[in-house]
């Protein structure tokens, strides 16, 4: 459920309105594009500040939930208008399981960001040489030392329902304000990175943790960053779409 103009609630189910004010519309190669660009700076900013706190360059762990933070919040302001800026298979499973976006160009959607967390992770690995991967890791996510694979599901999925929770309610209703959407959108990241980066390191998307999980050899818990995310992000869209979207304030 959306909103019309003057905020009466209306079916948005198969608009062809998608986030931020994107039209879901036929140039599915140029937007996929734009999605594997916006999620190779995400994860190239992000792994970035990741790798300089891990190899003592000046970083503090707090850098590295600013640097995704205020990156998302900049590519959704560039990208939004383009393509929705999910850069996030979470953000786009979410939104076609909730049929706010179709099915039909989730696939491509997805691929891209995937691809895009590839080689942003191969950016950082060329701009900050061999120490990135031997002793960074990439920014690889991994469990924390005591932390069971089950909490860490249970931490990913959690922190991921309340960034597509935030995603579809301020960047998909007519009646949230639309200009403070990328804000709130890097926000929510940011403070879900705060939640799950000492205990998971925080992956919140998984094509972020694809690329470098992939590229620093960390297989292991690969799966764990790919579906408690995308379970977390489809709970969300559906609570949004049949619960939340319509509700009002008590006059």
């Amino acid at each position: 459920m959306g909103s019309t103009g003057t905020g009466t609630p209306r079916d948005v189910r198969g608009s062809s309105r998608g986030l931020y004010g994107s039209e879901i519309g036929t140039r599915l190669v140029r937007a996929s594009a734009t999605e594997f660009v916006g999620t190779a700076l995400l994860v190239f900013v992000g792994t970035s500040a990741a790798v300089a706190s891990a190899t003592d360059r000046g970083y503090e762990p707090l850098a590295v939930v600013l640097a995704f933070g205020v990156t998302l919040v900049a590519l959704a302001a560039a990208f939004g208008h383009v393509s929705g800026c999910h850069v996030n298979p979470a953000v786009t499973l979410g939104l076609a399981a909730s049929g706010r976006f179709p099915w039909r160009a989730a696939g491509s959607y997805v691929a891209a960001q995937l691809a895009g967390g590839v080689v942003g992770a191969l950016a950082t690995w060329a701009c900050y040489g061999a120490a990135a991967r031997a002793e960074g890791k990439l920014g690889a996510t991994v469990p924390a030392d005591g932390v069971s694979w089950g909490r860490a599901f249970l931490v990913e999925l959690l922190v991921t329902f309340l960034l597509v929770l935030v995603v579809i309610a301020v960047a998909t209703d007519d009646r949230a304000e639309g200009s403070i959407a990328p804000v709130a959108v890097g926000f929510a990241l940011a403070a879900g990175i705060f939640v799950a980066g000492p205990l998971t390191g925080g992956a919140v998307n998984p094509a972020r943790a694809f690329g470098p999980d992939l590229l620093a050899g960390e297989l292991a818990p690969l799966w764990l960053y790919l579906v408690a995310p995308t379970l977390g992000g489809v709970l969300a869209a559906l609570l949004y779409d049949r619960v939340l979207a319509t509700g009002e304030p008590p006059e």
